[in-house]
């Protein structure tokens, strides 16, 4: 071992509003976006972290993830991979608020790792950093 911690990737989905786009964008890693477009798809060939808003409008669990996260974790090799998630919503919504990362956490069996509001805070963001480097300390 080194002693430098390798940081896991950060894959993410964000929708024409870029809400989680911005966030991202502050944070201190590598990152990929999935596309919004179906047509276009993505593999990962190493662990990443998994960053998404929700959808559902607090409608239970329906719609909670978005189709094009859907389309990108029906790939095997891209759900084997993921090696946690954190998930973006709205608190207006209730028992919904990021409802997107319960979901997938349970569906494969990962860490819901964080979950933060619209656009995030700098204390998210500063949040998010720590998660992703301890993270990494974990998985060397």
């Amino acid at each position: 071992m080194t002693g430098i911690s390798k940081k896991p990737l950060v894959v993410y989905y964000s929708s024409t509003s870029n809400n989680t786009a911005r966030f991202v964008e502050k944070l201190d890693c590598n990152s990929i976006r999935i596309p919004i477009k179906l047509s276009k798809e993505i593999s990962v060939s190493e662990e990443y972290i998994l960053i998404t808003p929700t959808y559902s409008g607090g409608h239970g669990t329906t719609g909670a993830v978005p189709e094009q996260v859907i389309h990108f974790l029906n790939k095997l090799a891209n759900r084997q991979k993921c090696i946690g998630v954190i998930a973006s919503g709205n608190t207006n919504f209730g028992n919904s608020f990021a409802l997107a990362g319960d979901v997938i956490s349970k569906k494969l069996h990962v860490p819901y790792l964080y979950k933060f509001e619209l656009l995030g805070t700098t204390e998210d963001v500063n949040n998010v950093n720590k998660i992703i480097a301890d993270v990494g300390e974990d998985n060397d």
